[in-house]
């Protein structure tokens, strides 16, 4: 199978690579959905990454993209593999074989990454096998098509080489074609299936036996631009492991407790539904949330106490942790007591009233308040391991961030927008502020290089969950001017203004913004 190279061009060979290698994704993918999450090629390469790269750029790409790292991942990923196909391509002008044998390999390593996933077995490896069984027959029809003038034959007349561009043309629109539909057909069929498993009118949230206090309607600050007070599901901040959600069948989940207990535990869904619930109004952070940043979120929470489990089953002397294990794999550490204690720490099936959506852990996620997200709040929650931690370790722990993880005092400007232009005269400032267990017992705000004054601070709904602010800035002149803002908790700690970086245990600063009157 070797080509003479002048007898195929570049743009043909190239196209070749590149059509046929993303055939193998376009069937591979949405068959994927008919297995496992992590049987997806790309979706497996994708948290091999992940695994791979250094805690350090990992974190750099949080910091830079926030809640967009996946998507970048994603399109980053497409373009390395867009290349990879066209040099796939272009050697094939003088070898078939070696092309195809190089396409086989990438096949290969996208197989090793599903293995190499939590939770996947032989048979998730359909999705890719048969992915680039068609990949690779495809670049093998498209590089003879693309052949003007056949091996062994004698330069051919112009008609008969237009006559087998236009067949080459004509093949590769409709192996493009194919891969789409196959791809469509595919995501449809399987998609309903798996819509099916997972379908969130199983169970409806229960009511709570412990409801959470009435949220006042004066913690809505009243000013343009400024965030709800409890945030909606679509716009909470998702930041997390999983690069495709897991798709889980809640008539089959169980949650187990294990380790250092009396009476190991296994629970399904209808049980825990049984339980009392609990209903609070927690505000989530995460540890990568940079000064002012808005990986912070607030909402109702419904759930039965972690406690409630961990009591039935009997925690054992020299424990102090929970290590909690999601369905892919992800793992966090909690101190154990956290989870014992009187603070909101749900088992969460419910979100502002409702089940919860997929990406945030449908059907059962953990809810902890006072800790970050990393140390905390598990989603798609599969067991508790009652440990210490000194003997083990979980997945963001390994990558250099503490282990404990409680959240620092933290203020935000949300109104105006960093760089606004306002009007002169009177300017409406207005923010978040937060130190959950503690609550907000004071917000100062500063402009320019005048006096700390106080804001007015919205009513508030309980020490758990943010409260929101707004200042009067009267006198304003025209020109560029600075706001800073500082929060003091209920405690009486006042917010420092000490700079840190979220490594290791979440950033800490007062956070300012510039802003034009015009």
């Amino acid at each position: 199978m070797e080509h003479r190279a002048d007898t195929v061009s570049r743009g043909r060979a190239a196209g070749s690579g590149l059509i046929a290698a993303w055939c193998l994704v376009a069937v591979a993918e949405p068959l994927a959905l008919a297995f496992s999450a992590a049987s997806a090629p790309f979706v497996a390469v994708g948290e091999a990454f992940i695994d791979l790269i250094p805690p350090g750029l990992k974190d750099a790409v949080v910091d830079l993209f926030g809640t967009y790292d996946k998507p970048v991942l994603f399109g980053a990923m497409a373009l390395v593999y867009s290349a990879a196909a066209l040099g796939i391509g272009l050697l094939g002008r003088r070898s078939l074989a070696l092309a195809a044998s190089l396409l086989a390999v990438l096949g290969l390593v996208a197989a090793l990454a599903v293995l190499s996933r939590s939770h996947t077995t032989v048979l998730d490896l359909v999705p890719t096998a048969v992915g680039t069984a068609i990949g690779v027959g495809a670049l093998i029809l498209l590089l003879r098509l693309a052949v003007d003038v056949p091996p062994g034959e004698a330069e051919d007349d112009g008609l008969a080489i237009d006559a087998r561009r236009r067949r080459f043309l004509v093949a590769a629109l409709t192996t493009g074609a194919l891969a789409v539909a196959v791809g469509v057909l595919g995501r449809a069929a399987a998609g309903a299936r798996a819509a099916a498993e997972v379908a969130r009118t199983l169970f409806a949230v229960p009511a709570p036996a412990v409801p959470a206090p009435p949220i006042p309607a004066a913690a809505q600050v009243d000013l343009a631009g400024m965030p709800p007070f409890l945030t909606p599901a679509a716009d909470f901040y998702r930041i997390d492991t999983a690069l495709a959600v897991p798709r889980i069948d809640a008539r089959t989940w169980s949650l187990r407790v294990t380790g250092l207990v009396e009476h190991e535990l296994q629970i399904g869904i209808d049980e825990l539904l049984a339980e009392p619930m609990t209903e609070a109004h927690v505000t989530l952070t995460c540890v990568s949330n940079p000064v002012g940043g808005d990986l912070a979120g607030n909402a109702t929470w419904t759930g039965v106490p972690v406690r409630t489990l961990l009591e039935r089953a009997g925690v054992r002397a020299g424990a102090d942790m929970v290590l909690s294990r999601s369905v892919d794999g992800f793992t966090a550490s909690t101190p154990l007591e956290a989870l014992t204690d009187e603070r909101a720490a749900l088992l969460a099936v419910g979100m502002n009233g409702r089940p919860l959506p997929l990406e945030h852990g449908y059907p059962v996620r953990m809810v902890v308040t006072g800790l970050y997200g990393y140390v905390s709040a598990t989603k798609w929650l599969e067991e508790l391991r009652v440990t210490r931690f000194a003997d083990e370790t979980a997945y963001w722990t390994d990558r250099g961030w503490s282990e404990r993880g409680p959240i620092k005092i933290a203020s935000r400007i949300d109104v105006p927008r960093p760089s606004a232009r306002v009007g002169a005269g009177t300017v409406e400032l207005g923010g978040t502020a937060w130190a959950q267990q503690r609550g907000i017992a004071r917000v100062e705000v500063r402009v320019d290089d005048g006096p700390w004054q106080d804001a007015q601070l919205g009513a508030s709904a309980g020490d758990d969950c943010w409260r929101q602010w707004s200042f009067t800035w009267e006198g304003a002149s025209s020109g560029e001017h600075r706001a800073t803002v500082r929060a003091t908790g209920g405690d009486g700690e006042e917010q420092t203004p000490d700079r840190a970086d979220p490594v290791p245990d979440g950033a800490s600063g007062w956070h300012s913004i510039t802003f034009r009157v015009a």
